[in-house]
């Protein structure tokens, strides 16, 4: 009986990952393709897009803006937006963000900026200290969000 009830389990999800592999998915390259850059900005699966990491980087020159923490976090935050707003989606419909910071000391400075963006009910949230982020930028975030 209990090898009936296994196999029975492991079908059932055999099952569910096959019809994972058939769920409709849409890859949005974005920036990301023009600077021939090895991901997608953003991937759709059923209802819900994730987003790549993004860090404080200027549409215009590519380069992290000057000033440090803040200034990179606003700009960091308004790529997000450009690629939420390009998906028809907004700050209130993410439901994850995952947040990567050079110096784990400047979580107070981060918070801040992100507050200005994200009200509540605030998305789920994971953060960590990270050497060695993309173009040496000060923070990285990533962010799932949902139709």
């Amino acid at each position: 009986m209990h090898g009936k009830l296994l196999m029975a389990a492991a079908a059932a999800l055999l099952g569910a990952g096959a019809a994972a592999a058939q769920a409709d998915v849409d890859f949005y390259p974005g920036a990301a393709e023009a600077l021939d850059l090895p991901f997608s900005e953003a991937v759709r699966v059923g209802d819900l897009v994730f987003l790549a990491g993004q860090i404080g980087t200027s549409p215009d020159t590519g380069a992290l803006v000057d000033g440090g923490i803040r200034p990179e976090t606003r700009q960091m935050i308004e790529n997000i937006g450009r690629i939420l707003r390009a998906n028809d989606l907004d700050f209130g419909d993410v439901v994850k963000c995952t947040v990567m910071l050079d110096d784990i000391g400047e979580w107070a400075a981060f918070n801040a900026v992100y507050r200005e963006y994200f009200t509540r009910p605030y998305p789920a949230r994971s953060a960590f200290g990270a050497d060695g982020l993309a173009l040496g930028a000060r923070v990285e975030m990533e962010c799932i969000a949902a139709r």
